[in-house]
């Protein structure tokens, strides 16, 4: 690291103030924060300094993501093999889910960092490391199968008018990646619902429906996976919303770094139990008759995506709520609203 170190400190002041390459200093800049600590202090005032900046916090969230994308993967290809009744290895599973869900990735990290890079050179701004997990979260709450082009236009949304027209990282008043979610399920609703667009690449008379799906269309309980299936994650859905454990494993490694808020992610939890708690008392002692509230109420929070929300959405620390007390109205109100 002491060689790239000296590299970058020999083409520094090209880019700086008077250099050939001013104009690029941005650019430059976020490169160079992105490999090396920040060597900027303060003049005045009482400042403790530490590792742990912007990026160094972005990274931990995106590590906490990469189990839930990495079994995303396998699942896409373990689903499609399944639709065609084929039997199939953990790799020949893997490799068809990195083929579906890598370019998916990239296409969201090259348009959503490319248009922080142009407004940052506009502004003649530092480029900030914001988009690290809003990037890394959009493939991850999207069907398998959704076309490039519209993650390039829903990521191109959320930037534009969910952060950028706000100011930038840490202005915004809305969380991106949902926004980038919300974009596309009200655009393209046929290719963001139903039971045709869960399962990469599926045969024709297979039923591609989630779990929530069958219950809503008056499919009784006994149709639904198992309880450890939707735990595990081996259900349809979107590529990083199925695995309730892992998801949970990354919550575990957010609340130890202080990262993500307990408080937010518990209370989501006891709301969303809360509510379908009281709807299986309606269904089972009052008369109801509704498949959906006659669930478990534990089996709202292992289907869909309510424990990754609950997790990787509503911590984010822009958009939340800041005081203890309000994380808790903030969090039960969402685990309401979700069910």
């Amino acid at each position: 690291m002491s060689a790239l170190r000296k590299i970058v400190d020999n083409i520094k002041p090209q880019f700086e103030k008077g250099g050939r390459f001013e104009y690029l200093y941005s650019t430059f800049e976020a490169f160079e924060s992105f490999l090396f600590v920040s060597n900027a202090t303060t003049k005045s005032g009482s400042h403790i300094r530490d590792v742990i900046d912007m990026k160094r916090t972005m990274s931990v969230v995106v590590i906490a993501l990469v189990p839930a994308l990495l079994f995303g993967m396998w699942n896409t290809g373990y689903q499609h093999y399944l639709s065609l009744g084929e039997a199939s290895t953990l790799w020949q599973n893997f490799w068809f889910g990195i083929v579906k869900v890598f370019p998916i990735l990239v296409v969201s990290y090259v348009v959503g960092l490319g248009i922080e890079f142009a407004f940052a050179q506009m502004r003649g701004h530092e480029v900030n490391e914001g988009f690290l997990v809003s990037g890394f979260l959009i493939p991850l709450i999207v069907p398998p199968d959704t076309p490039l082009w519209m993650v390039a236009i829903a990521t191109a949304f959320a930037v534009v008018i969910g952060k950028e027209v706000f100011g930038g990282t840490g202005m915004n008043i809305l969380n991106p990646a949902l926004l980038a979610r919300a974009f596309l399920f009200f655009a393209y609703p046929q290719d963001m619902s139903g039971d045709k667009v869960w399962i990469a690449e599926k045969a024709d008379a297979f039923s591609g429906a989630t779990p929530l799906g069958n219950l809503l269309v008056g499919e009784p309980v006994s149709s639904l996976p198992s309880a450890a299936d939707m735990f595990w994650g081996i259900i349809p859905g979107s590529v990083g919303e199925t695995s309730t454990f892992l998801i949970l494993l990354g919550a575990v490694m957010l609340i130890f770094t202080g990262i993500g808020s307990w408080r937010v992610m518990l209370s989501v939890f006891l709301g969303g139990f809360g509510l379908a708690g009281f709807f299986w008392i309606l269904a089972n002692y009052a008369g109801v008759d509704n498949a959906y509230m006659g669930i478990p109420p534990y089996y709202h929070l292992i289907m869909g995506g309510f424990a990754f929300g609950a997790v990787f959405m509503a911590t984010d620390p822009v958009s939340a709520s800041q005081t203890n007390k309000g994380k808790w109205i903030y969090g039960i109100l969402i685990g309401v609203l979700a069910v």
